[in-house]
């Protein structure tokens, strides 16, 4: 399908646009095995650690040293902090989170000197190792209206309930699913979140429960197992965080086979991917293009594994 031009008339925010299409939540989670977050207070860009409080050459030198390490940079702040606060930040938390599954950690530290931030060690080899989790909600206002609109409730109510786990954050991906977040270190991200229901999502993580309605994905896995793992937690009613973790993932040609472990069987899931009608994936977007979907290509089917066999 070919992109067609933003309609003059009619126009709405994405994530309205999104649920009245009814988009599909599964396997949408952008991809991300470790991070390294970073505290910027004040305003933000549309690129916002390059266009933030720190010098822009800094900023460059430290996202090209973060993407380097094939790690994630992520800017986070307090919310409901006043403008003069924000003005007087002299101290930059910083957090490095692994989120493969087997090996998740946060480790926190931080820097008085901006610059310092170039020497923090990528391994996670300093700072304090935290167990606690990292809520992290996208308000990007520059990125996207969305994001700002509907993050920002959200937001206010996590840092209400969760108040030292709680964070603003840039870009996550998605914004047509605004109002999104990703709690770390697990790396599970969720869309369409509401003030009402985010406490309980997170309290359901603490539980070690994905609540499905509102799950796009785990960010340490690719979108084809994040897809297969949705539909299998349907099959079985598993939503344990750790459960279904991918044996083996196949391409082929009318899509994908994709097993997955289910305590002493072996879930395996038949997907395709399809391409929906065009659409405007971000409120700023001026063409619409068609996206992937990922649909089931034939029921869950449960056999025992071989080692159990």
């Amino acid at each position: 399908m070919t992109a067609r031009a933003l309609p003059a008339i009619g126009w709405e925010p994405c994530s309205d646009r999104s649920v009245e299409r009814g988009d599909p939540l599964a396997g949408t989670g952008g991809f991300g095995a470790r991070w390294f977050l970073v505290e910027l207070d004040g305003a933000w860009g549309t690129q916002a650690i390059l266009q933030s409080r720190l010098d822009p050459h800094l900023a460059r030198r430290f996202i090209t040293r973060v993407e380097g390490a094939r790690m994630r940079p992520l800017a986070i702040r307090r919310t409901g902090r006043r403008a003069d606060e924000r003005r007087r930040q002299t101290v930059y938390r910083w957090a490095i989170v692994d989120s493969r599954p087997g090996s998740e950690s946060v480790v926190w530290g931080s820097v008085t000197d901006p610059a310092e931030l170039l020497d923090v060690p990528l391994d996670g080899s300093t700072g304090e190792p935290s167990t606690e989790p990292v809520i992290c909600v996208c308000t990007h206002a520059r990125h996207d209206q969305c994001c700002a609109v509907k993050g920002r409730p959200v937001v206010a109510a996590l840092a209400k309930a969760f108040p030292k786990h709680t964070w603003e954050c840039s870009h996550l991906g998605g914004d047509r699913f605004a109002a999104t977040m990703i709690v770390l270190p697990h790396g599970l991200y969720f869309g369409r979140v509401d003030a009402h229901d985010a406490a309980g999502i997170v309290e359901r993580y603490r539980d070690g429960v994905i609540d499905e309605r509102y799950f796009r994905g785990r960010s340490s896995l690719t979108n084809v197992v994040q897809a297969a793992q949705s539909f299998a937690r349907a099959a079985t009613g598993d939503a344990r965080i750790d459960a279904l973790p991918p044996l083996r993932e196949t391409r082929h040609e009318s899509g994908w086979t994709v097993e997955l472990d289910a305590d002493g069987s072996v879930a395996t899931v038949e997907l395709t991917a399809e391409l929906s009608e065009p659409l405007l994936s971000m409120c700023s977007a001026t063409r619409a293009v068609p996206v992937r979907q990922f649909a089931l290509a034939a029921p869950v089917e449960l056999t025992p594994s071989a080692v159990n066999g």
